[in-house]
């Protein structure tokens, strides 16, 4: 039985949409030709959703919230990339509220527990950027590789939150943190920092010159990551596949 969205709380001038199927919402709201800024596209069901990379994101109906956001933020545009730590930060920030303490593993992907329960896929177009959130609400369990490594609302003993309470207070909260890349950057970096599940931690990740490993130092004021390599301090702007060694 489909869901009813009705009573999700959006901010200001935002607006929703639900579509019972569709292949991705980023792919859908970046076919569309000038998304309006704070569109809201959510899918009861994703046939090709993606993480970050490309990555399949495995989500089955009824247990996930999927959906993208088209953001138009005020900051100049090379400053957009930032919304991939300020959504991160939201979606922790917003399960805090609803009783959960998670964490960010840089740069956005957000954990319980060491646990991942959501993932953040930042994309641009020639206007807008869009916010893609895939969140595990519902499911009871994970198999086959997922399992130790996934974990969900339900399973850390929220599942009685309705999924359109959850996605009215992370909206509310990306609209906040979204809106502070700029000027008020630092004040993301701080609460960032808090919520950093790397912090101190020994860490493998691939970056465009190769694979890296080191002691994980802070998360630096531009948003980038401090490692401490056998070459020396490092720094990383972007990486893939970063992993906490000896917890895969």
């Amino acid at each position: 039985m489909a869901l009813d969205w009705s009573g999700v709380a959006l901010p200001a001038g935002w607006t929703l949409e639900v579509v019972d199927e569709i292949d991705s919402t980023n792919s859908e709201l970046k076919r569309r030709e000038a998304p309006v800024h704070g569109s809201v596209l959510l899918a009861e069901s994703q046939t090709s959703g993606r993480g970050r990379r490309g990555a399949e994101w495995v989500a089955t109906p009824g247990e996930s919230l999927t959906f993208s956001v088209a953001l138009q933020p005020a900051a100049p545009r090379a400053l957009w990339p930032r919304l991939a730590l300020a959504t991160g930060l939201a979606v922790a920030e917003a399960l805090s509220m609803l009783g959960l303490e998670a964490e960010v593993k840089w740069p956005n992907d957000v954990l319980i527990r060491g646990r991942k329960l959501c993932g953040v896929l930042v994309e641009a177009t020639e206007h807008m950027a869009i916010v893609g959130i895939g969140l595990n609400v519902r499911q009871a369990g994970f198999g086959g590789e997922l399992d130790g490594v996934a974990t969900s609302m339900q399973l850390e003993g929220r599942g009685d939150v309705p999924p359109e309470d959850v996605l009215s207070v992370v909206l509310a909260e990306l609209n906040g943190w979204s809106q502070r890349i700029d000027s008020d950057f630092t004040d993301l970096i701080v609460r960032l920092r808090e919520r950093c599940a790397l912090s101190g931690k020994t860490v493998s990740l691939q970056a465009s010159d190769g694979m890296h490993r080191g002691r994980v130092l802070r998360i630096g004021d531009g948003g980038e990551l401090w490692v401490d390599t056998e070459a020396g301090c490092q720094r990383f702007l972007q990486a893939d596949k970063v992993r906490v060694v000896g917890e895969d």
